[in-house]
């Protein structure tokens, strides 16, 4: 039903966090595949992905639009959920996100979703996170949100462009308000 696809750094603490939040939606049967897509070249994600049971990609380019529209192109699911690596979904999103799929496929109207931020709270708080989420109330979600949408909705208009500064933000922009919608299931980045 859902192909996964994270963007890595080459890093492997965020990397796991994340995985070891989609076990549930796994056993569940939820998610059909995770792709790591990683482009440093330092062997490190592709032995988490193997120990993991995910599918590497390795990919060329240094944008983050690179690595999304990579791994975008290898999925084989008719749904995408795009995470980055550290982002941690709450309980309950996995029945909040099969909802939402029957949903969409009922109305026939192209939607996708972002899930709702929440701060860690271990984390140190300063006044760029005082700018961030006024940012996600004046100007809508960011990237760091998730993204989860149908396949054909995502070749529809366009896709992650891969050579493009904040890629991420920009197909949000193209998404707009109208057709996108924000999940009450929380996501939290770590590291």
């Amino acid at each position: 039903m859902l192909s996964v696809i994270i963007p890595t750094e080459g890093v492997e603490q965020t990397a796991v966090a994340t995985l070891a939040a989609l076990v549930p939606g796994a056993a569940a049967g939820i998610i059909k595949e995770v792709l790591l897509v990683d482009g440093t070249r330092n062997g490190v994600i592709e032995r988490v992905a193997d120990v993991a049971g995910c599918r590497f990609i390795g990919y060329e380019g240094s944008s983050q639009g690179a690595a999304l529209a990579a791994g975008a192109l290898q999925a084989r699911s008719p749904w995408l959920m795009f995470l980055r690596a550290g982002a941690v979904l709450e309980t309950g999103w996995i029945e909040e996100t099969t909802q939402f799929i029957q949903a969409v496929a009922a109305s026939g109207r192209d939607r996708a979703a972002v899930f709702r931020y929440a701060r860690s709270p271990y984390a140190d708080t300063d006044f760029g996170d005082f700018l961030r989420a006024m940012a996600r109330k004046l100007i809508g979600p960011r990237g760091d949100q998730g993204l989860l949408i149908a396949r054909d909705h995502y070749d529809r208009i366009g896709g992650y462009p891969p050579q493009a500064h904040h890629s991420e933000a920009q197909l949000l922009r193209r998404l707009g308000r109208s057709s996108r919608t924000l999940l009450r299931s929380r996501i939290v980045m770590v590291g």
